[in-house]
C-alpha cells in the first residue's frame, strides 16, 4: 500500500472546489441584468470592502447568516424576494456546476484519485446552497468515497462530530486525513480532532493544493 493509498484528502466545497460567489461577480452581474460593479462586496479579497463578512470572522454571525443576507440583498436589486441561499446560487450560477469549479481543484482531485487516496467532502451547506440534484449535474463528485454534508446532518462544523462521522465513514482514523477549508474556525476543529490540516487560501489556491497534496506524497503538476 502507498502513503497516498493509505491517506484521505477531506475537501470542503464552497470555496475550495468551487469559486467563491466574491470571484465571479461579472458573471453574477451578468447573468441577472445588474450593471458592471454592482456588487462591491469582496469578502476575503477585500475586507475592508465587506464589514458583514468581517463580522462573521469575529464570530458576530454564522457563514449561513453571511450568505442569507447577501442573498436578500441581491434579490432586492432583481426586485425578488430571495430568502434562501440556494435561490441566489442558482440564479447566479445558471445549470452548468462545471464552469465554477477550480480548475486547481479537478487536478488535484484526479491526481489524488489516480494515486489511491480516497477522497471525501465535508459541506455544511453543499445542498442546501446548490440544491439535491447538484451532485448528479456535476461528475467530478464521482471520484469521492464519501459525502458527509450537514444540510442533511444537521451537524456543522465546527463541531467535533462532523469530523469524526466523516472518519467513521472512511473507516480511518483522524491522523490519516488531511482536511482542507477556507475558514479558520473549521481548521480549527479539525485540529482538534486529530486531522492534520491546510488552510485553503482562496486567493492562491494552487498553493493550497499543492501543499495538501504534499502532505499526502503527492505532487501537484
Amino acid at each position: 500500500m502507498t502513503a497516498a493509498s493509505s491517506r484521505v484528502l477531506v475537501l470542503d466545497f464552497g470555496g475550495v472546489i468551487s469559486k467563491t460567489l466574491f470571484e465571479t461577480h461579472d458573471a453574477t452581474e451578468a447573468v441577472l441584468g445588474l450593471a458592471a460593479g454592482t456588487l462591491t462586496w469582496r469578502g476575503p479579497f477585500d475586507e475592508d470592502s465587506d464589514p458583514l463578512w468581517s463580522a462573521m470572522q469575529r464570530g458576530e454571525l454564522s457563514e449561513r447568516d453571511y450568505w442569507a443576507a447577501r442573498s436578500r440583498e441581491v434579490g432586492r436589486l432583481v426586485g425578488e424576494d430571495w430568502r434562501d441561499m440556494q435561490t441566489f446560487v442558482r440564479r447566479a450560477r445558471g445549470a452548468d456546476p462545471a464552469l465554477v469549479i477550480r480548475p486547481e481543484a479537478e487536478r488535484a482531485i484526479r491526481i489524488a484519485s489516480r494515486a489511491g487516496c480516497k477522497l471525501a467532502i465535508l459541506s455544511n451547506e453543499l445542498d442546501l446552497f446548490y440544491g439535491e440534484d447538484f451532485r448528479h449535474r456535476l461528475p467530478l463528485l464521482a471520484h469521492f468515497d464519501v459525502i458527509i454534508d450537514a444540510t442533511h446532518t444537521g451537524i456543522l462544523k465546527p463541531d467535533r462530530r462532523a469530523y469524526l462521522a466523516t472518519c467513521d465513514a472512511l473507516r480511518l482514523a483522524p491522523q490519516a486525513c488531511v482536511f482542507v477549508d477556507d475558514q479558520q474556525r473549521n481548521i480549527d476543529g479539525a485540529v482538534a480532532c486529530g486531522l492534520s490540516t491546510v488552510w485553503f487560501d482562496v486567493r492562491h489556491p494552487e498553493k493550497s493544493y499543492s501543499q495538501a497534496l504534499q502532505m499526502l506524497g503527492l505532487v501537484f503538476d
